[in-house]
């Protein structure tokens, strides 16, 4: 994008991933006439209202009918345009799923999907609205790109590369401010391509989304010094898949066998997503790992604050920390910073 980004990192990390997706997308709709806004009557909630109110014109709210909303926008690539769509990840995935599949993915249309209040982040709104199975969904559609930004940087990076992107895409957010994974907009990104956060030998925590600064967390744990100054523990890499499909195969191989341990981090059910897809990548290339997956088993997610549910489904730093040793057969250590 010429222009860049019209804020700061300080911006960014006082900013929900919502309002980044919306200033953002006002940036590069100032320099793309092309490019058409469109919601099901949740612009406020999504955000995409940003978008609205700078351009009027370019910005259409079809109101509660969102299989409507995806013909609609496919109709607008057909004739030159680029859309994008916001509404809750649950409906985009789910109650439009057959418009996207064949409206969008199957002509390869040039359509940006966001999918907000993803993941459990809907919390106590009810299990009708946690969106657990949208990256399954989504994956499995030929022509379609997935992405789960770690945080308002990262969703800026996206957006900003969507501009340029050919075919669907789908990127799923958060509802409210996720804590920062970067201190910084000064790095490498490029859809497909997997982030490594902190290198490591002893294991691989490959998270997404959210999980992403909660893994940093827990192999931070870890790398704190023993008291007798010694360090004992087990060095923790975590790379950040930020697009599932196409995912980085060569990341995963690497990390495989470079550690010899994979422990995946989603808010998404483990049939399917991240964990689904990494699996599949190992198995296809014969590489033999101690593997397990972290995310919401097989079942309807439970109903409560989104912080509870992280720890209910050991998605959270403590969660990911006692999976890493039981993993490796070793005894947790002690929390010293609690402890303070």
């Amino acid at each position: 994008m010429a222009g860049g980004l019209s804020y700061t990192i300080e911006d960014l990390n006082d900013l929900t991933q919502g309002q980044v997706f919306g200033k953002t997308l006002c940036d590069i709709g100032r320099e793309d006439p092309t490019i058409v806004c469109l919601t099901a009557d949740l612009a406020k909630s999504t955000k995409i209202g940003t978008f609205f109110n700078e351009f009027p014109e370019r910005s259409f709210n079809m109101g509660i009918a969102e299989q409507n909303m995806i013909s609609a926008a496919a109709g607008m690539a057909l004739a030159g345009l680029k859309p994008y769509i916001a509404t809750f990840a649950c409906f985009a995935s789910m109650r439009a799923c057959e418009q996207v599949r064949t409206d969008l993915c199957y002509p390869n249309l040039n359509v940006t999907v966001i999918g907000t209040h993803s993941g459990l982040s809907m919390g106590n709104g009810g299990t009708t609205h946690h969106a657990t199975e949208d990256l399954a969904i989504m994956r499995s559609f030929a022509n379609m790109t997935v992405t789960v930004p770690a945080d308002g940087i990262e969703t800026a990076r996206i957006i900003e590369a969507s501009a340029k992107h050919k075919g669907p895409l789908y990127m799923r957010i958060g509802r409210g401010f996720e804590p920062p994974a970067y201190d910084s907009t000064d790095y490498d990104f490029e859809l497909g391509k997997a982030i490594t956060m902190r290198e490591g030998a002893s294991a691989t925590i490959i998270a997404c989304g959210m999980c992403v600064r909660e893994a940093m967390e827990a192999a931070e744990d870890f790398a704190e010094e023993t008291e007798d100054g010694k360090s004992g523990r087990p060095d923790i890499r975590v790379v950040n898949m930020h697009t599932i499909k196409p995912i980085d195969k060569d990341a995963i191989i690497k990390s495989a066998q470079e550690t010899g341990t994979i422990i995946t981090v989603e808010e998404h059910n483990i049939i399917g997503g991240l964990g689904g897809a990494v699996a599949e990548v190992l198995m296809d290339a014969g590489v033999h790992c101690k593997f397990k997956r972290l995310g919401i088993p097989d079942c309807f997610s439970v109903i409560g604050y989104p912080e509870d549910l992280y720890y209910h489904y050991k998605i959270d730093r403590e969660g990911i920390y006692g999976t890493v040793c039981e993993l490796l057969g070793i005894e947790s250590f002690a929390d010293d910073d609690d402890d303070e």
